[in-house]
């Protein structure tokens, strides 16, 4: 019998600084629910309290624009301090038109502003920047979680995509631990023997758009929900392996 799968958001996170104590806090947080973690459960963590104990906050009045900088600001209507800091997180700039700016992230992610997002952060003039390594991040708090707790978990760092095609965001996963982050299908059967040729699965997406029903996208402040009832037999990978290798995108 398959177990039902559930999200639930843990209570009392609380403000993150530079330096706090993921795990410790993640922690605290699972006493305040109704579950014992246990063997399989996927700890998915908002990008942003990532960030923030790492300690990747700006503040925009170090910043000094270069001329490209200016010159997209003034193409797109941004901040032109936010725009340098776009730059330095960047590989390269796709897009720059009105209100809008998509770049290749230096970890690879096609995305707007590079990540870079002042919502959710304490302080007029602060910019918050993505984690240097997400998958890095998501295997070190899983580490930890793992060492205090002995059992054997996954971990999702997630973050807010929009998409290209649609309105609206969805949750993705940009560092995984764990867990397969995409699982390929490519050669199995269907239900009527028809071989599957290019069915993979972008599971870690899955379970972080799942987790984002519950961690909400404002003013909740539940950065952090249990992920239960799901399986796999598929190879752990990290983020990375869902990112398009450059000599397959269809769109440059």
């Amino acid at each position: 019998m398959t177990s039902p799968i559930s999200f639930t958001a843990l209570p009392g996170i609380g403000e993150i600084l530079a330096g706090d104590d993921l795990a410790g806090i993640a922690c605290a947080a699972f006493s305040r629910i109704p579950l014992a973690v246990r063997n399989g459960d996927i700890l998915v963590v908002a990008q942003k309290v990532i960030s923030k104990s790492e300690g990747r906050l700006v503040h925009l009045g170090t910043v000094t624009p270069s001329p490209r900088a200016l010159e997209l600001a003034a193409v797109t209507g941004k901040d032109p301090r936010v725009v340098e800091l776009v730059l330095a997180e960047s590989r390269e700039i796709l897009r720059a038109k009105p209100n809008v700016l998509i770049v290749r992230h230096r970890c690879g992610f096609v995305m707007a502003n590079a990540g870079i997002d002042r919502s959710n952060v304490q302080g007029e003039d602060v910019a918050l920047l993505l984690p240097l390594d997400a998958d890095a991040s998501a295997a070190a708090l899983r580490d930890a979680l793992q060492t205090r707790l002995g059992c054997r978990l996954g971990v999702i760092v997630s973050d807010s995509f929009g998409r290209a095609w649609r309105h609206g965001v969805v949750n993705v996963a940009l560092g995984v631990a764990g867990l397969p982050a995409l699982i390929d299908r490519r050669g199995e059967q269907d239900r009527h023997g028809r071989i599957l040729e290019v069915t993979q699965v972008a599971y870690a997406d899955a379970i972080a758009a799942g987790a984002a029903l519950a961690m909400g996208e404002g003013a909740e402040g539940t950065p952090m929900v249990l992920a239960r009832g799901l399986s796999w037999t598929a190879p752990e990978n990290n983020g990375q392996a869902l990112i398009r290798p450059l000599e397959e995108d269809m769109f440059q």
